[in-house]
């Protein structure tokens, strides 16, 4: 453990993970400088938010704009918030004069007590997350869900206890800064491409997910999806006792889905679940899968099964994925705003089970949409582009065969939402799943879809 106390330890970034790291050093006798490159940066915002979260004038030390080298001096330590990264000058700078980088999961990790269950994955982390969230807190008295769901690692960890449970959704960055980070239960629920602008490339992404198993042993386990080729050929250099998840074939020991029923095999043994259709409230593929990885996760958690499928039962999407949000004049209006990659856009569309209109389009992370194109066939009438990504997607769809004259452009997001209502028909569906990020129009895709809902619930019955 590296010894913080009286020392100055540096945060890189002012957002929710900044100010928990920050705050947390500072509890435990640190004296964090908080370092943030947006020259916009409030100090005096910041400041008071310290002040709030300690109760007390913060001793923290704060700059903003260039990185002063001056900083560094006596400092051995340095806290990165997720979306910094990890080669960024400075921060390769810090590397060469031996300061330790770590992330926030690593920080929290090392101030947390309890056991913690580790979901990662390209799609489907912020469903299983909630869904194991809800069982964990219906079965044991002390559980919390932190991570990347939006809940800092950092502000918890003070109150866990050894009986505590966390679940913790990690991404990719998060991982990246992690050294004796050890979850006795880690999912990767699967590995499509995405961020590759930050990774650079696939091996680093790949490499990235793995990396949640990093510390664990046979003792421990982690979940994984046996359809995703990265997921499957892991499992045979995985460092924990692996359980696979299957959504099209039978195993022989694992969890799987055939027709509308979920099955626990174990060593020759078959045991029936669930009915995807009765005893879900979740749809399509994705989310069957993400109920597979929940219930490996809350097994390997000692949740009896009877508990686990209870929860099931009364559990409902998360905000944000392929949500339904209203019928208005016969046409089905669905928030899959959480949809910025291709692949999890993949899954909104085949959740679909009428003519859909679909919004699509955002900030580019370098993502390719040939595959996702390919999806609309039999679904998708019309596209309505929006975003930087526009000219991009619109290129490929005519590509991949999608006709010119259905693809629809939209200077903002309430014209992308005037033309479907323009456009659709009862017995329709709009599908809100960009396939992108929201940055350049939206701070987040919580906003975005946020205000999708709003406009909808506005309109006419």
């Amino acid at each position: 453990m590296i010894e913080i106390r009286n020392r100055r330890v540096i945060v890189v970034g002012t957002g929710k993970s900044g100010i928990g790291s920050a705050v947390l050093l500072e509890k435990n006798g640190a004296l964090p400088v908080l370092y943030d490159g947006n020259e916009k940066t409030d100090i005096k915002s910041v400041k008071a938010l310290m002040q709030e979260r300690l109760g007390h004038d913060t001793q923290a030390e704060f700059y903003i704009g260039t990185f002063p080298d001056k900083i560094i001096d006596g400092v051995e330590l340095a806290v990165l918030s997720p979306g910094v990264p990890v080669d960024a000058d400075f921060v390769m700078y810090m590397k060469t004069r031996g300061i330790h980088i770590w992330g926030e999961i690593e920080l929290a990790y090392h101030y947390a007590k309890g056991r913690v269950l580790a979901i990662t994955g390209t799609n489907g982390k912020t469903t299983t997350t909630s869904l194991v969230g809800q069982i964990m807190q219906e079965y044991y008295n002390d559980a919390y869900i932190v991570g990347n769901i939006g809940n800092p690692y950092t502000e918890a960890a003070p109150f866990m206890c050894e009986d505590t449970i966390s679940v913790a959704e990690i991404s990719s960055f998060q991982l990246e800064t992690i050294e004796d980070f050890h979850p006795q239960v880690s999912a990767i629920l699967n590995i499509t491409p995405d961020h590759l602008n930050r990774h650079h490339t696939m091996e680093n992404y790949v490499l990235a997910k793995e990396a949640v198993t990093r510390n664990q042993t046979k003792s421990d386990f982690c979940i994984l999806n046996y359809e995703n080729e990265y997921t499957r050929k892991f499992g045979e250099r995985c460092p924990a006792k692996v359980i696979y998840f299957s959504s099209a074939q039978k195993l022989e020991n694992g969890l799987y889905c055939q027709g509308e029923e979920i099955y626990l095999a174990t060593n020759g043994t078959v045991k029936r679940l669930l009915n995807v259709k009765t005893d879900m409230n979740l749809v399509g593929i994705c989310n069957i899968e993400n109920v597979m990885a929940a219930i490996g996760i809350s097994m390997c958690a000692g949740v009896p099964m009877e508990n686990i499928l209870d929860t099931i039962r009364r559990f409902v999407a998360v905000e944000h994925r392929i949500e339904y949000v209203a019928t208005k004049k016969g046409v089905k209006y669905y928030n899959d705003s959480k949809a910025t990659n291709t692949d999890a856009a993949i899954q909104g569309i085949k959740a679909m089970d009428r003519p859909t209109i679909l919004i699509g389009g955002g900030y580019d992370k370098d993502s390719t949409y040939d595959n996702w194109i390919y999806s609309f066939e039999g679904k998708v009438k019309k596209l309505v582009l929006i975003g930087q990504t526009r000219e991009k997607i619109a290129d490929c769809a005519v590509k991949c065969g999608f006709l010119k004259e259905d693809i629809l452009f939209a200077d903002t997001f309430v014209e992308a939402l005037e033309i479907c209502v323009r456009e659709a028909v009862a017995g329709d569906a709009v599908l809100l799943s960009p396939a992108c990020a929201s940055w350049g129009m939206f701070p987040n895709y919580e906003v975005r879809g946020r205000q999708f809902k709003e406009y909808v619930n506005r309109l006419e019955e």
